[in-house]
Formats: C-alpha cells, structure tokens, sequence
C-alpha cells in the first residue's frame, strides 16, 4: 500500500501545530499518555491457524441501487495441524442465506451461528490435516451498511466500494473497486482475513455489457449473458492473502503492454488513454530489473494497473492488479512537475509483488518485511533509472518526513507488538524509517551480499508468511556474520542517534583525530557502521569504523593537513548530527564530495553565511549549476536577494535558469525568486512563462506577472481558464480574489467540484486561501460548504483537525477585519467570520465522533 495521503498531511500538520501554538510539553503528555493506555499493553501475536485456506471460489453479481453484492462462495479448507469439528469464517456485516458442505457435488446443510462480522460453522465431522473439505456460503454483502472505521492511511475500511452506482455525479464515473488492507476483503466474502493465510482463486463477476473487469490472475473467460451482461471469471494458481484479493468494474480504456511473455495492461479512463504510456509506460523496464536485482524473476501470471475514484488509501499492491488512485492519471503536461512522484508509487506497489504478495507479513506487527522494503524500491528505481541523486534527495525527505512525525507523535519500534489498533502501523515508521533502515543494511553488509540476502529470504519464504527474524537469518546465512546487534537496534528498537562531531588536528605530528560522540537524551547507545573519507592533496582515503561507544575517537595519519574530513561519507546513516568545521571544508566538499547530501549540506551552510561569505556566494553561483535539477531549485530557494553581493553574483543566473533550464521545476522555482524583486524588468520573462507547457511554471509566471500588472494577468488567467490543472488553479484563483469580480468566483467553485482524491485535498487548501480573501457573503458559505463536504468525504482526523484549525483562523482574521469598516461591509465579514467559525466547529466535533 501506498502511503500517498498521510505523507502529504505531515509538512502541513506540522506547520498547522506549530502556528497554533501546540508545545513539546503537550506532545510529551500525549505520549505519555498513550503509554498508560490499556490497549498498548495487548501483545499482538499472530493469528492462530486452526485451519488453513486452500482454495476460494467466487461467484457474485452486484445491485447498484442498493449497493449490494449477491455472492455465492466455495471455499475449500483443511485443519492446519489439529484434527478439529468447526470452521470460523470473518464475513462482516453480511446476509447470510445458507451455509452447506459440499460432497459429491451436493450442498448437506451445515448448522452455524453468526454474529454480524464472523461464521462459525460445525462440520458434519472431525477432519484431520490430511483431509480437506468445501464449504458453500450464499449470502448478500452490504459494505454501505457496515459500520467500520478506517485511519489516517485508509480513511476507509468497508472493503466493497460503489462509485456513483446511480449516476447522478456528472463528474464521476460508475465504478466498483475493492481494498483489502487490513482486514475488510471479508466486508465482501467470508474467509479467514488474516495475512498468515493463503490460497489460490477464482473469481466470476456478471456485469453490464458495456464495463469492463479485472482481478487477480488470467481472465479465463468471458460468457455473454441472455439478459444484456456477461460474466468474466479471473482465476489465479499461485496461493496469496485474502487481503490481495480485488475487483474493479468500470468503462475503462486498456492499454497493453507486454513482459517477457506476460500482459502488462493499463486501465485508465478513456480521456487518459493516449496518456497511459507516459504513465506507466516504464513497468516493463521496472519489472526487468527488479527481477535482476532480486535474481527472482516476477512470478505471478500477468500484471495489471488500474485507477480508482475516490479510492481511499492512495495505491494497492493487489496481487497482479494495483489499484492505484485517480491522481495518477495525469497529462503529460501534468507529469512535468510530477518529479517522478508517480513512478515511485508504481515502483512502490510493484515491488510489493515480491515483498508482501509473495513473502508476506504473518502479522502486522511484522508489517515491516512488506512496506519498508516497497519503500526501499523506491529508492532503487530512482537510483537506477534517473541516477544516485535523485535516490539520495527521495531518501533525505523520507527521513525528514519520519523525524517530523517523530516530533509531534513520538518514536515506535519498527517491529511493534503493542499498539491500539492495526491500522496504525501504517506509518512513517513502517515506511519512511524502514526504507531508510534496509539503505543502511545495504551499505552493512555490501551490494553483493545484500541482493543475495534477499534473493534468500524470497526463495526460502515464497509463498508463506514471514517475519523480521527470517529476514534477519537470511543475511546472517549470506555474509555469515550475526546480525542481531543491527535488527535489536533497528527493528526490534525505537529511535535514532544524535551524533557530535569534532576534530583535533595536531600539526606536529601530522595527525587527525575524529572525535564522534552520542548526545541522544536516551542512555541506549548505538552500535553505527560507517565510513570516514579523507580528502588529501587531492586523493581521497577511505576508513570504515564502527562505533559502539558513547564517545568513540579515531586517529589518522596525514601528510598534508586534509581539506576535508568527510564522516558518514556515503551519507546513509539515520541520525542527527552537529558537525564542527570551517565554512572552507564545505566549499571543499561541495566541489570534490560526490553525493546529493554531501553538495546539500554545503549549500545550506553557503546559505546561512550568505551575508557575510564571499566563499558562500560563489559556492551558492556555482550550485545554481548543478549537475542535478533538485539541488539547483533548492539553491535557488536558499538565495538572499535583498543582499546585494547574492544579487549581482547571482541575479543574471536565475534569469537564465527561468528562460531555458530543461527543469520545469527549476524554471518555476527561479520564477518565484525572481517574483520576490517586484520589478517591471521582469514583466515579459513572466508573461512569457504562461505560455509555458508546464502548468508549474505557467502559475509561477501568473503569480509574478499578477504582483506587477494585475489587469495584464488577469486578462491570461481567463485565456487560460480552458486547460488549468494543478499548481495553475490556484494562480489563477489568486488572481481572481485580489481582482475582486464576483462572476469569478464560480471558476474557483467549479474547479474544486470536478476535483477528487488526493487532488481534491490539495484544492482544499487553495479554496480556503481563496476564500479568505474575498468579501462576497454567498461565495464564501458555498465554499465553506463544499470543503466541509469533502472533510465528510475523507473521514480523516488529520484532514478533520487541520482544515477545522485553518477554517478558525480565517474566522477570526475575518472579524478583526470587521472593526475595521462599518455599515454592510462590517456585516457581511461578521457573518462570514460566524459561518466560518460554525463549520470548523462542527469538522472539529466529527473528528470525536
């Protein structure tokens, strides 16, 4: 699964907290808190497996009106180890018509009991391991009427889901699509939900002549139907977890594809069908090297993307057919300023089909040996497809994204055996720190033996459940070396290390001493692998060390005083750090130390000593070069204008950057700063810039152009109105509310309305920008309406609490500018201000409920 909505809430939660004033000490009271909490102290072992799934069988039509599904299952079992006389099936909230065991092809009745959300059901005898036996089950699924809660990673968890089943949103298509994860495929068909189970599959699903199906495995075959449907049946050979389970019912456009033999198909809906290439047009190359890397060829039958609207937990690594939601169909205008985000989800999900579908997690407690490792691929993709910096920069944000998580909700065990509910393990924790943890393990153990170890622990667990230990056991089988210190630290531990660094340089005797120390408020020490490279004349040295001290110090010999002393070299080490050396070191570093971090680290440093460096300036003019696109737009974020040394060194860069860099990204970012001059100099670069295939870089144009001539970008955005996505909607609606025309309004309203999923959120957070500039009573109620709306929609605290939190500041900005004027002016801000401050109250109160 990926995690796509809740790393997008993180930067902006926190920035929510801290702007309203949430202190460390509350934060700390609500850790300690949870650490009374009865509920943690639940051991979550494993389920027990009485018996064990072999085979399911399924035969279901669906009713759109009642969002029904009229199911008939075979469901073939054998006792896992024990003889034993009885059966429990998870099947929530369902109708339950008959439950029969299946002999010589005839239903005997079977006597059960059932509670709403498990089967129990006694068999006609006791059966041994030996002996397995089918159960029929007839019986109506009703996933509307289920009442189950999700979490910030799935805002949803009724399993079964109707898209528009009457067609009444002109916006939406008419669509069916399942999810599994957690524990909800049996919202739509009774088995033994757990992730320890596997079986083989077969599925046949009656629909209207004019949708097309998917599930998991190979469409078998396809049978027209005298009443105007037909009945596609999907059948799978190979044993997987009911979780990765799936259906999906729509009009789609396939587009094929092909791998080594096998289908590669892309479902998209038909106004993305010329687009489907530019979006997953790279996973046949993906599965060719995840394959090679792995010395596991891909081993299911096909494999199949397809989009959901209004999906509810970003993308599903179903077994042969993700799901993925609808914010990855995007134009290839869009993809411009996508910065490979959406080949990182696929990447993500893909490689799931490895860890995860074939080698799964026996419990989620364990969830790590799936989502860490499909966060890893991440990485890999990146570093193999687009080059190590880009890998290094994904890898950076996802250990900012961990440590910002960390700061507001408290560190966990990657391996955790407590917590208050299953859907929490979906986390920064289980994928961000995870992802950053087997990047360590790689460079521990080496390239070599770290490929080996997992082609061992998938070639030794295909097809069962697994665990961090056996992954643990596995690299200790290859390299030979035990491996518990780095798992009881990182796996089996909670935290990371905040390392000091200094240095002694004793000229005489022509000696340097690295001084490392641990200063982490914890008294756990860690045990950290690492490499110290030395830069001398020119050559570089490398020194591997281990420390496993508090305070550990490391002497070398030097001919020529070094330029540099380059610790952590290969910048893989999760930790904070305090690093004591001269801004000289740094312009070294930049110019001779070879990785992404290694030129950040220096660019930062050149940006806090901007003002008074002139070494700083020129690190900063030539980082405006970079090899990299990131780190060029990030240089660019760090200049000082207003400094006139920075200006004159680097103004006639960043025009230069804006015109002609291949970056979209890099052109609008020197956009922006080139917007915060406010000269009229720069009116043709920003006019020009609308013009710019990019939707990125035509809003940095608008918002530079609308600052200096407002009626000259006004008069663009309404050009511009008929193709407007992403970051344009929300310069144009800027420009509408500081132009002040009512009649404008409705384009913000719209555009808020045709958007869904993540994309919506995102709209989200323009809408209220939008509204809290302009002054028309109606428009701001609609809005407030609307965005209330979609809070409803995602059923998600985080969402909930931060749009409640923003809805209040506009309120009381609002009402202070009430006292301001008089008459109908003060009167229309006092009701807008009192709607505003009702709405937030009343998202506040669903987030308790």
């Amino acid at each position: 699964m990926n995690q796509q909505l809740k790393q997008s809430l993180i930067g902006m939660l926190i920035g929510g907290m801290a702007g309203l004033g949430f202190s460390n000490s509350l934060m700390a009271q609500s850790e300690k808190a949870a650490q009374d909490d009865p509920v943690l102290k639940i051991y979550r072992a494993a389920a027990t497996k009485v018996n064990d799934l072999v085979h399911t069988k399924l035969d279901v039509r669906f009713d759109y009106a009642k969002r029904y599904l009229y199911g008939k299952a075979w469901i073939t079992l054998k006792p896992h180890f024990y003889v034993t006389d009885s059966v429990t099936l998870d099947a929530k909230g369902m109708d339950i018509k008959d439950v029969a065991l299946v002999k010589a092809g005839k239903n005997n009745p079977l006597k059960y009991s059932y509670d709403g959300m498990q089967l129990h059901i006694a068999l006609d005898k006791q059966y041994k391991p030996t002996e397995s036996y089918i159960i029929h089950i007839n019986y109506t699924a009703k996933p509307d009427e289920l009442k189950v809660k999700g979490s910030a990673a799935i805002s949803d968890a009724k399993g079964l889901y109707f898209i528009n089943p009457d067609g009444k949103d002109p916006n939406k298509p008419i669509q069916i699509w399942t999810q599994g994860e957690t524990e909800s495929s049996s919202a739509w068909f009774p088995t033994i939900d757990k992730t320890n189970q596997k079986c083989t599959e077969e599925i046949s699903m009656t629909v209207e002549n004019k949708y097309v199906t998917l599930s998991n495995g190979k469409l078998v075959s396809q049978k027209r139907n005298a009443d105007g449907t037909r009945t596609d049946t999907w059948k799978m050979d190979l044993p997987h977890s009911p979780y990765l389970f799936m259906m999906a019912v729509g009009e789609y456009a396939i587009v094929k594809d092909s791998w080594r033999g096998k289908e590669v198909n892309y479902y998209v809906e038909k106004p993305f069908e010329k687009y489907a290439k530019n979006i997953f047009g790279n996973t046949p190359e993906m599965l060719t090297f995840y394959s090679k890397i792995l010395g596991y060829d891909y081993p299911w039958v096909k494999y199949s993307q397809i989009t959901g609207r209004d999906y509810v937990s970003g993308a599903m690594e179903n077994t042969t057919a993700t799901l993925h939601g609808e914010f990855m169909q995007k134009t290839d205008r869009e993809l411009l300023d996508n910065n490979n985000y959406n080949e990182c989800v696929i990447a993500h999900e893909l490689f799931h089909h490895w860890f995860g579908d074939l080698a799964t997690a026996e419990s989620w407690s364990n969830l790590t040996v799936n989502e860490s490792f499909a966060d890893y691929s991440e990485y890999l993709w990146l570093e193999h497809k687009y080059g190590k910096d880009a890998a290094d920069e994904h890898s950076l944000e996802a250990a900012q994204s961990y440590m910002s998580m960390v700061q507001y909700s408290g560190d966990k065990d990657l391996v955790r055996f407590h917590y208050r509910d299953r859907e929490d393990m979906f986390d920064q924790i289980t994928y961000q720190k995870g992802g950053r943890i087997l990047n360590m393990l790689r460079y521990a153990v080496g390239d070599s033996a770290f490929f080996k170890s997992l082609n061992l622990y998938l070639k030794t667990n295909a097809f069962k459940a697994t665990e961090a230990h056996q992954l643990r056991l596995a690299f200790e089988e290859v390299t030979g070396r035990d491996m518990n210190w780095f798992f009881n630290e990182w796996y089996f531990g909670k935290g990371f290390p905040q390392l000091d660094i200094s240095y002694k340089y004793n000229d005489t005797a022509k000696t340097v001493t690295v001084i490392l120390q641990q200063i982490q408020k914890e008294a756990k020490v860690w045990q950290i692998p690492m490499a110290i490279d030395i830069y001398e004349s020119g050559k570089v040295t490398r020194h591997n060390i281990f420390m496993e001290s508090r305070v550990d110090s490391f002497t070398y010999a030097y001919s020529t005083k070094p330029d540099l002393v380059n610790v952590d070299a290969d910048k893989v080490i999760l930790s904070k750090v305090d690093d004591h050396r001269s801004f000289s070191t740094y312009l070294y570093q930049y110019a001779h130390a070879p990785n992404y971090q290694d030129r950040r680290q220096a660019i930062d440093e050149a940006g806090d000593a901007q003002a008074s460096n002139p070494d700083a300036v020129k690190l900063l003019q030539a980082a405006l070069k970079d090899k990299y696109h990131g780190l060029r737009s990030y240089t660019i974020s760090k200049l000082n204008m207003n400094n006139s040394a920075v200006k004159a060194a680097t103004l006639p860069i960043v025009v230069e950057l804006a015109k002609n860099d291949p970056s979209a990204l890099v052109r609008a970012a020197a956009l922006q700063q080139l917007a915060e001059l406010k000269s009229t100099e720069y009116v043709p670069l920003f006019e020009a810039a609308t013009k710019d295939k990019s939707y990125g870089v035509e809003a940095a144009g608008l918002e530079g152009l609308s600052a200096l001539d407002l009626d000259k970008a006004y008069t663009i955005a309404k050009q511009l109105e008929s193709d407007t996505k992403g970051k344009l909607v929300g310069a144009i609606a800027s420009v509408y509310a500081r132009k002040g025309n009512a009649a404008d309004i409705g384009f913000v309203a719209t555009k808020f309305d045709e958007t869904s999923g993540q994309d919506k959120l995102n709209a989200a957070f323009d809408y209220l920008g939008f509204l809290s500039k302009i002054s028309n009573t109606d428009a701001v109620v609609k809005g407030v309406d609307q965005v209330k709306a979609m809070t409803a929609q995602f059923n998600n605290p985080q969402v909930n609490t931060y749009i409640s939190n923003w809805m209040q500041e506009i309120s009381k900005n609002k009402a202070q500018e009430a006292t301001a004027v008089s008459g109908a002016n003060r009167d229309e801000l006092t009701k807008q201000a009192e709607y505003l401050r009702k709405a937030a109250e009343t998202i506040r109160t669903a987030i308790k409920e």
